[in-house]
């Protein structure tokens, strides 16, 4: 399938990247379908859409005709097969838990058009390790995007064994057309490019903080003045989730029962106290206020 061929996306998770993804697919012409089992974070979806385009049009970001129309190409859900029946591309932006995925793209391939591809945003869980669930392996597909979805300008697209060109080719077009950057990476790695350079900062940041050498803060700021980052590591796990870095953690642990991928104690403390970061008001920062 072309890229010119794409004209329908159904997205699955309206959290904070599934939502994002969708706007950003609608601004640019695709007619999107949002959908979430959760109808309280459908409707928080629908809303943020809603404050969104008309505080662009107030920047001077976008017309009013503009808005309106972007407005009418993105709908939301909670009935998977009504937001996948007609989709040509399918982006999956569920929890990181394997099982999940893996019976979100078993029930895709059901419900989907046969040419349509369906890619993972996951961005740690390579492809390969769901494809297999369905009948088309060759189009299944990491696309990778990155928080906030709207401003993040990077896609990760991974061409695995399974995978075909013409896949990758289509994916990379639709990431072009969305006005993002695409990097292909020729074969499959366990977090992709960017998030194996930064699991290795974090992983060092979190270790200095639990081993009481230094405060988030500083170390924030040292990597911040210091390294030339624009955010720290734990600013970033607020921006990112913190049950997100907690689940990939024990995913990883689980998959090679290797102790060093066992999750942060600290990490391990804010998960149970629902501390996730930005989407709670409390992280390793407060954001009550």
């Amino acid at each position: 399938m072309a890229v010119m061929e794409v004209k329908k996306i159904c997205v699955i998770g309206a959290g904070n990247m599934g939502h994002q993804i969708s706007l950003a697919a609608a601004l640019v012409g695709y007619k999107v379908k949002c959908t979430d089992i959760n109808k309280e974070i459908l409707q928080k979806a629908e809303q943020f859409c809603d404050d969104y385009l008309p505080n662009r049009v107030a920047k001077g970001k976008l017309t009013k005709e503009e808005a309106k129309a972007a407005r009418g190409r993105v709908t939301f859900t909670n009935r998977l097969e009504e937001a996948a029946k007609e989709a040509d591309l399918v982006i999956e932006a569920a929890i990181e838990k394997l099982d999940i995925k893996r019976k979100i793209f078993a029930d895709l391939d059901r419900i989907c058009p046969d040419h349509a591809i369906l890619a993972t945003n996951s961005s740690y869980i390579v492809s390969s390790n769901i494809a297999d669930v369905t009948s088309r392996p060759e189009k299944v597909c990491n696309m990778h995007f990155f928080n906030p979805a709207l401003v993040m300008k990077l896609v990760e697209v991974v061409n695995g064994a399974h995978v075909s060109q013409e896949t990758v080719d289509t994916v990379v077009g639709v990431c072009k057309k969305m006005g993002k950057i695409p990097v292909v990476l020729k074969k499959e790695v366990y977090g992709f490019l960017v998030n194996r350079i930064v699991t290795a900062i974090k992983s060092e940041a979190l270790y200095l903080h639990d081993m009481g050498i230094a405060t988030p803060e500083d170390i924030d700021n040292a990597v911040i003045h210091a390294l030339g980052h624009p955010m720290g590591p734990f600013r970033l796990m607020d921006l990112t989730g913190i049950d997100l870095t907690y689940h990939v953690s024990t995913e990883r642990f689980q998959e090679t029962g290797l102790k060093k991928y066992t999750p942060s104690p600290t990490v391990v403390e804010k998960y149970v106290k629902k501390e996730w970061g930005r989407k709670t008001g409390r992280g390793f920062y407060d954001y009550s206020n």
